[in-house]
């Protein structure tokens, strides 16, 4: 039979980050707000995860309200027009429903119909798999400007008494409009998994056992193997933000700053060490007062950052999501 070629897309030759946006919860709650039930304080929360405030929001916000935001604010920085969207990626564990995604329906509300639209989930490296993917849409072709968003409302899956993750959780969401570009703005991704760890973060129970009321099951809660995944981000996923900068062909000291998940103060602080990051660059610490975001942490880190920081714009960052699954990735961008 005759081979019949097929048209092939081809796309820009190089993608970056136009802009980004923000939307944290409304509420602040303090460590004391959060210390009794788990019987703690206000000092030994600070000392084990260098949260001092996190940001939850109200009974009435949901996740997709808050990537909403996000997305407006993302859309209107980088200058297109919203029917000029053509992919929409949503990372996220709090969708209130398993199915249709939370992307469908932001990329209704924001005006990118008739806009792909879906879900990842990806836990904390979410936000990273979805510049991944932002990126190699862009360059095949398949999209001209795709909005990635990491959007999560953890309030709403914690158990106040539970002392592994509870006091660690906040509610935001942060967007970033992925689009061409004249030179290369987003390095290759470094991303994996690790299934053998499949259980060292994540839900209590599962929702068959919540619905089939095993052993009175309560509504599944967020908890983790807090030494397991200590141990794991801090040193196997050092070997991969060396992996990622090593891809990129720059070198620490090249960096404008270092945008880790904002999952804990003393492995942010254990990553410097590792990578022997200078003290020229900038590094984000959003979670003193934004709490743990999850999906949303790494885009709301940067928001701040470049707020704080207006100089860094157009300078290199390294940032690095990881989390449940176990998963992470990885990859160099210019800041927008």
């Amino acid at each position: 039979m005759a081979h019949i070629p097929l048209t092939e897309s081809h796309g820009a030759a190089h993608s970056r980050i136009y802009a980004l946006g923000a939307a944290r919860g409304d509420l602040v709650v303090t460590n004391d707000d959060l210390a009794g039930p788990i019987e703690s304080s206000d000092e030994w929360i600070r000392q084990r995860t260098g949260v001092v405030t996190r940001k939850r929001a109200s009974a009435g916000v949901t996740a997709a309200d808050l990537a909403t935001e996000a997305a407006r604010e993302a859309i209107s920085q980088a200058g297109i027009e919203p029917h000029q969207i053509d992919a929409v990626l949503i990372s996220t564990i709090s969708n209130t429903v398993q199915t249709p995604s939370m992307a469908a329906l932001v990329a209704e509300r924001v005006g990118a119909n008739p806009a792909a639209a879906y879900d990842i989930s990806a836990a904390c490296a979410g936000y990273t798999y979805g510049i991944a993917q932002a990126d190699s849409f862009v360059r095949s072709g398949l999209a001209t400007y795709v909005l990635v968003i990491g959007a999560e409302k953890l309030s709403e899956i914690v158990e106040p008494t539970d002392r592994t993750i509870s006091f660690l959780l906040g509610d935001g969401a942060g967007a970033a409009v992925v689009g061409p570009s004249d030179f290369p703005g987003i390095a290759k991704t470094v991303w994996g998994s690790d299934g053998s760890k499949w259980d060292a973060v994540g839900m209590n129970h599962s929702l068959l056992e919540y619905r089939d009321g095993h052993g009175d099951v309560a509504w599944p809660t967020l908890r983790q193997e807090g030494q397991t995944v200590f141990r794991w981000a801090v040193w196997e996923m050092a070997k991969v933000a060396q992996r990622a900068l090593d891809e990129a062909g720059v070198t620490s000291d090249q960096l404008t700053a270092f945008i880790p998940h904002q999952a804990n103060m003393r492995i942010i602080d254990e990553f410097a060490k590792q990578l022997k990051l200078p003290e020229s660059v900038l590094i984000a610490r959003d979670i003193e007062t934004t709490g743990n975001t999850s999906a949303a942490s790494i885009p709301l880190a940067t928001h701040r950052l470049l707020q704080e920081n207006p100089q860094a714009s157009g300078g290199l960052a390294l940032q690095i999501g990881f989390g449940a699954g176990l998963v992470f990735g990885a990859q160099v961008i210019v800041l927008p």
